[in-house]
C-alpha cells in the first residue's frame, strides 16, 4: 500500500512540476542544469522554442519562458562555454511546433 501511495505522489508531483519557466543564473554553482547551445539541430538533446507568455510553458516539451526573477523559475540554468561541460545540449528553433525532445534520456533534467 505504501508503494502505491508513494508512486501516486511521485506521479502527481512530476505532473505538477514540469513547467518550463527558466531563469539564467550568473554562476555554474547556482544552476540546476548546465546548458550548451549547439550550432546544429542534429546535435541537440532538446529543441527549444522561446514562448512569449508563461502560460504557454506548461509542459516539458521544450517551450521555455525566461522569467525575470529567480523565485519565479521552475529551473535555473547556466550556459556553459564548452559542450563537454553541459548536462543538456539545446538548439533554439523558430517555430513552436518544432520544439521537442530528441533524446529522452535527458528529459529527467527538467522535471
Amino acid at each position: 500500500m505504501k508503494k502505491i501511495i508513494l508512486s501516486t505522489a511521485f506521479l502527481i508531483c512530476s505532473y505538477v512540476s514540469n513547467a518550463q519557466k527558466i531563469f539564467t543564473v550568473d554562476y555554474e554553482s547556482q544552476a540546476d542544469v548546465k546548458v550548451f547551445v549547439v550550432d546544429y539541430e542534429s546535435q541537440a538533446d532538446l529543441l527549444v522554442y522561446k514562448v512569449k507568455y508563461s502560460s504557454q510553458a506548461d509542459k516539458n516539451e521544450g517551450k521555455w519562458f525566461f522569467v525575470e526573477y529567480e523565485s519565479q523559475a521552475d529551473k535555473k540554468i547556466y550556459f556553459v562555454k564548452y559542450q563537454s561541460q553541459a548536462d543538456l545540449k539545446i538548439y533554439f528553433v523558430d517555430y513552436e511546433s518544432q520544439s521537442k525532445w530528441k533524446s529522452n534520456s535527458k528529459k529527467h533534467l527538467l522535471y
